[in-house]
C-alpha cells in the first residue's frame, strides 16, 4: 500500500508537542452522542479522520436527537476552520472557540492517509478507514500516544486486537459508580440527639415540629434531604435549611395512615412516605424517584397529581409524556392523533388509574364511572418529538421512564416548565433502553446529580417494591 509522506501535519505534531499530551482519534458517534466533546480533551490533541466528517454529512438529515447532534458538531467544526488563521496542518487552537480549559489543538486529516491493515478488515468501511488513521499515527508519531476515542465497543476491540490504544468517551458520565449516586435519604447515627441537641431550638408551625439541631453532621446534609433515626423514637424528618454545621428539620407527615391518604393510597415503607411528602410540597417544583419495578413510583406520582389538580385545584391538569423506546421488536407506525399513538406506550399509566379508581369502595360502579371519566378529562398524554419550543403553565407534568433520555433531552424537557409547573421524573437506571446510554451517563442520573441540594427540589431512591411476592422475588433473583 501506498503510505502517506511525511510532510503536512507531520512534523508540526512530533515537534510542537510534548510527549505527555495525548492525539485523540475521534470516532463519529463520539461527534453525534455529544457535539461539545470537541472541547471536553483539557490539553490534549484532537484529530478528525475524514472518514468522521463523512459519516457526519451523512447522519445530518432528519430530526432525531441523533441528526440535531451531527447537525451541531458539524457546525462546531465550521465555526473552528472558519476563524482559523494560518496553515491547517499546524493545528487549530480550541480555547478560542469553547470552554478555556480546552487548550489543545484540532487537526483535520488533509491528505489521504493508507494505514497497513491486516486483509480481513476491508478498506472500504468507515470504522477500518478510521483505525487504519490511528496505526499510521501511532507509527508516524511513535513518541506520542494515538488513542482512539469511541462508543462502538467493537471497533475498539478491532482496535486493541491490532495494538492500538482505545478508550470509551467518559466525559458525559457523571458517577463512575451509580452505586454513588444521591438517594436523597440519610440514616441518622444512634448518638445524633447526644451529638447535635445540645442548645436544640424547636418550635410549631403549620402542623409540623421544626427542630434546629447543631453538630458536625449538618454540614454534609442537602436541602430537602429526608432523614430518619430507628430505634424505640423512630424519628423522621426533611432537612429544611442548612448553614454550615446547624440545620433546621422539619417533621414529615404520615402518610402511612390511612387519615393521610393520598387518594387512596398510603405508604407501605419508609421511603415511600419520604417520596410522598415530597410530591405534596408545594414548595418543591422538581421530584426525581428512582426505584426497581413495583416500588411505587408510577402510583404515588399520579395519586399525588390528581389529589393536587381535582381536590386541591393546584394544576390545571396532569401531563404524562416517556421515551419511545421499544424493549424487543418495533410494531411499527401506529394510527391516529398523538394521543392514541402514544396509548400503546402507556400501559403503566392504564394499570395505576384502575388501581387508583377502585380505591373507594363506597362509589359504587356509577361513581366509580363518573370518576373515570373525570381522571381521563384531567390527564393528557404527550408525545416528547412536539415538547420543543413548548411553556406549561399550571401543570403536574410527568415524566415516566427518564432513565432514557439524554441529559440534553433532559434540559429540553425542564425548561419547558413555566410558573406553578411541578414536573416529576420516574425511573430505573438498571433498566435503560437508549443505545450509548449507561447508568453514568443517563439524563436521570444526570438531573439527580445536579438538582440535588436546590432549595424547590427533591430526591428519593425507593428501595424496595410492593408489586407482589413473585416481581418482588423476581426482581432480586432473576
Amino acid at each position: 500500500m501506498i503510505q502517506r509522506s511525511k510532510s503536512a501535519a507531520t512534523p508540526t505534531l512530533v515537534s510542537r508537542l510534548p510527549a505527555s499530551t495525548k492525539l485523540f482519534v475521534l470516532d463519529t458517534n463520539v461527534l453525534m452522542h455529544d457535539p461539545t466533546s470537541l472541547f471536553r480533551f483539557e490539553e490534549h490533541d484532537l484529530f478528525i479522520p475524514m472518514a468522521t466528517l463523512e459519516e457526519l454529512d451523512g447522519n445530518k438529515k432528519g430530526m432525531s436527537e441523533v441528526s440535531r447532534n451531527a447537525r451541531q458538531a458539524s457546525r462546531y467544526l465550521d465555526e473552528i476552520v472558519a476563524t482559523m488563521q494560518g496553515d491547517i496542518t499546524e493545528g487549530i487552537d480550541l480555547a478560542k472557540h469553547g470552554d478555556k480549559a480546552a487548550t489543545g489543538k484540532l487537526f483535520l486529516q488533509t491528505e489521504a492517509i493508507n494505514g497497513t491493515l491486516p486483509s480481513s478488515l476491508p478498506s472500504g468501511k468507515a470504522d477500518n478507514q478510521i483505525i487504519g488513521v490511528v496505526k499510521h499515527l501511532q507509527e508516524t508519531h511513535p513518541k506520542r500516544q494515538a488513542i482512539l476515542v469511541s462508543k462502538d465497543i467493537n471497533m475498539r476491540i478491532k482496535a486493541r486486537a491490532l495494538g492500538l490504544a482505545a478508550e470509551d468517551y467518559f466525559n458525559d458520565k457523571v458517577l463512575e459508580d451509580s452505586d454513588l449516586l444521591y438517594t436523597g435519604i440519610c440514616a441518622l447515627p444512634a448518638n445524633f440527639w447526644d451529638t447535635h441537641g445540645k442548645n436544640m431550638e424547636s418550635w410549631q408551625q403549620a402542623g409540623h415540629t421544626f427542630y434546629r439541631v447543631h453538630g458536625p453532621l449538618c454540614a454534609s446534609l442537602l436541602v430537602n434531604q429526608f432523614v430518619f433515626l430507628e430505634g424505640d423514637q423512630p424519628f423522621q424528618a426533611q432537612v429544611r435549611e442548612v448553614s454550615g454545621k446547624t440545620a433546621i428539620l422539619q417533621t414529615l407527615k404520615d402518610h402511612s395512615h390511612q387519615r393521610n391518604a393520598v387518594w387512596g393510597i398510603t405508604a407501605r415503607n419508609r421511603e415511600q412516605n419520604f417520596a410522598l411528602n415530597a410530591l405534596m410540597n408545594p414548595d418543591i417544583d422538581f421530584i426525581t424517584l428512582l426505584g426497581q419495578a413495583g416500588s411505587g413510583k408510577t402510583l404515588m406520582t399520579l395519586a399525588a397529581g390528581l389529589a393536587q389538580t381535582l381536590d386541591e385545584k393546584l394544576f390545571s391538569e396532569i401531563i404524562v409524556t416517556r421515551v419511545t423506546v421499544p424493549v424487543g421488536e418495533d410494531i411499527g407506525f401506529l394510527p391516529g392523533t398523538e394521543e392514541e399513538k402514544m396509548n400503546p406506550w402507556m400501559g403503566a399509566l392504564e394499570d395505576n388509574l384502575d388501581v387508583l379508581n377502585h380505591t373507594d369502595d363506597e362509589a359504587g360502579e356509577w361513581g366509580r364511572a363518573a370518576t373515570r371519566d373525570l381522571i381521563r378529562s384531567r390527564i393528557k398524554v404527550k408525545s416528547l418529538n412536539f415538547m420543543r419550543g413548548r411553556t406549561f403553565l399550571n401543570k403536574f407534568l410527568i415524566i415516566d421512564e427518564a432513565q432514557n433520555l439524554t441529559p440534553k433531552q433532559m434540559k429540553t424537557l425542564i425548561t419547558r416548565a413555566g410558573p406553578g409547573t411541578k414536573v416529576v421524573c420516574l425511573g430505573n437506571i438498571s433498566q435503560i433502553d437508549t443505545p450509548y446510554l449507561t447508568e453514568g451517563s443517563s439524563g436521570l442520573t444526570y438531573v439527580v446529580d445536579r438538582m440535588k441540594g436546590w432549595p424547590h427540589g427533591g430526591h428519593v431512591t425507593l428501595m424496595r417494591g410492593e408489586r407482589s411476592r413473585l416481581a418482588d422475588f423476581a426482581a432480586e433473583s432473576l
